[in-house]
C-alpha cells in the first residue's frame, strides 16, 4: 500500500487515478511515499525521509525545493501543457481587453448614475474616450514556445495576427505543432522591436528575471502592449508603469496584482487566473497522478523537472530502480552485485540528466535483502527500490 500526502485540494479526477486498493491518500498522513500539491510552499517544510516522489498539479515548481529534493534522490514531477488551453484563452482575452480598453470602459459604465435616459446620453458622450483597435494585422511576439506558447501563437494566427516567436530551446515536438506562418525572431531584442503585443511563457529563473527592463522597454514599439500570464518577476513592474505613464506602452495586462499595478489606469491585473478552470485543474491532477503512480509502481519517469525521462516496459518479474550520482562505473558496480547474488538481468535501461542518473533493471529472480543493501551501499547511490518484490523497500 502506497501512501500519498496531499498538501492542497487535488481534483478528484486525479485522485481517482490512484486505486484505493493500492493507495492511501489523505491530507494528514504519516510516512508518505509521495506528496501531491498545487501552490503549497514547501521550502520551509520538513519533508519526511520516506518520500520518494513529489507531484505538482501544475507547471511551475517555484514553491518546491527542487535542488534539495534532487540531492535526496527525489524526483519532482509537474504537468506541463495540462493547463495550456486555459492560459491560451486568458492571453487572448487579455489582448482583447487591452485593444478595446475594456477595463476602463467597464469602470466608466459601472460609475454611471441617473435615469436610463441620462445614462444613455452619458454613454454616447463618453464612449469616444475608449476607442480601441482590432487585432488582425497586428504583430504578436511570443517569448517561450512550449505547450502554452505554441497554442497562443497558433490561435493568434487563426485570428489574423502576424506572429513571431523566440525560444532558443524549443523542442522538436513543439516545433511540429507550431503553424508554419509563425516567424522566428533571432533574439528577444529582435522580437520586441517588431511586436505590437508581447506575451511571455517562460519559467522564472535567473535568465528570465526582469526580462523587460529599462533598456529593453526602449526597444519596443511605441504603444505596444505587454502581457504576463507566466510568473511575477519576468517583467520589471516599475519599468512597465513608467513606460505606461510616458506613453511608450499602451497597456500592461498581468496575472499578478500589486499595490503598484492594481489601480493604474492603463494596467489590468487579474488574480492569478491562468490555470483557474475546472478543466485545467482536472487535467493537471490526472497527469501528475498518472506520473506519480508510474514512478512508484514501475520506476518510470515522465515530466520530471530534475530527473531524466526513462521508460522501460514491464514484462512481469522483479524490477530494481536505482537513483545515483551521475559518475562512471555505477552500472558496472550494480551489475557486479547482481551477478554475485546469482541474479540474471533480463532487461535494463540507464538514463542521466546533469548530476543524476537512473537505472532500471529487471531480474529473473527476486533480490534478497543483502543484495539490496550492497547496492544501496555503493558510493553515490541515493536510493534503491525493488518493485514487484514480496517485501516493500
Amino acid at each position: 500500500m502506497f501512501k500519498v500526502l496531499t498538501l492542497n485540494n487535488i481534483s478528484i479526477a486525479g485522485l481517482d487515478r490512484l486505486p484505493r486498493g493500492k493507495y492511501e491518500v489523505a491530507s494528514e498522513i504519516t510516512r508518505p511515499d509521495a506528496i501531491l500539491l498545487r501552490s503549497y510552499k514547501m521550502h520551509d517544510m520538513v519533508v519526511p525521509v520516506t518520500v520518494k516522489a513529489i507531484g505538482r498539479a501544475g507547471a511551475g515548481v517555484n514553491n518546491i525545493p527542487v535542488e534539495r529534493m534532487t540531492e535526496k534522490g527525489v524526483p519532482v514531477f509537474n504537468a506541463p501543457g495540462a493547463n495550456s488551453n486555459a492560459v491560451k484563452e486568458l492571453v487572448l482575452a487579455g489582448m482583447l481587453m487591452a485593444a478595446r480598453n475594456l477595463g476602463r470602459a467597464w469602470g466608466f459604465a459601472r460609475e454611471l448614475n441617473g435615469e436610463d435616459g441620462e445614462i444613455t446620453k452619458a454613454v454616447e458622450q463618453g464612449k469616444k474616450n475608449f476607442v480601441g483597435f482590432e487585432l488582425p494585422g497586428r504583430t504578436l511576439g511570443v517569448i517561450g514556445l512550449g505547450a502554452i506558447g505554441v497554442k497562443v501563437a497558433n490561435a493568434a494566427r487563426a485570428m489574423g495576427m502576424n506572429v513571431i516567436g523566440y525560444d532558443p530551446t524549443i523542442t522538436v515536438e513543439s516545433a511540429w505543432k507550431l503553424t508554419a506562418e509563425v516567424k522566428q525572431a533571432i533574439s528577444v531584442d529582435d522580437l520586441l522591436s517588431q511586436s505590437d503585443f508581447v506575451t511571455f511563457h517562460v519559467p522564472l529563473i535567473d535568465a528570465t528575471r526582469n526580462m523587460i527592463n529599462g533598456d529593453r522597454v526602449k526597444l519596443m514599439k511605441k504603444g505596444a502592449v505587454l502581457l504576463n500570464f507566466s510568473r511575477s518577476g519576468i517583467i520589471d513592474d516599475e519599468v512597465a508603469v513608467s513606460a505606461l505613464d510616458s506613453g511608450q506602452l499602451y497597456a500592461y495586462i498581468c496575472d499578478f496584482p500589486s499595490n503598484l499595478l492594481k489601480d493604474h489606469d492603463r494596467c489590468i491585473t487579474l488574480p492569478h487566473l491562468g490555470a483557474s478552470t475546472a478543466e485545467a485543474e482536472e487535467n493537471c491532477a490526472i497527469m501528475v497522478a498518472d506520473q506519480i503512480r508510474d514512478y512508484l509502481e514501475d520506476g518510470n519517469i515522465t515530466n520530471s523537472v530534475n530527473f531524466p525521462a526513462i521508460n522501460l516496459p514491464r514484462n512481469g518479474g522483479f524490477r530494481i530502480a536505482v537513483i545515483n550520482s551521475n559518475v562512471p562505473n555505477m552500472v558496472g558496480q550494480i551489475s557486479t552485485d547482481l551477478a554475485e547474488a546469482g541474479l540474471n538481468i533480463v532487461d535494463m535501461l540507464n538514463k542521466s540528466r546533469d548530476n543524476i542518473a537512473v537505472t532500471l533493471l529487471d531480474t529473473d529472480k527476486e533480490p534478497d535483502q543483502a543484495t539490496m543493501e550492497r547496492i544501496a551501499g555503493i558510493e553515490g547511490v541515493l536510493s534503491v527500490r525493488c518493485l514487484g518484490c514480496t517485501r516493500k523497500d
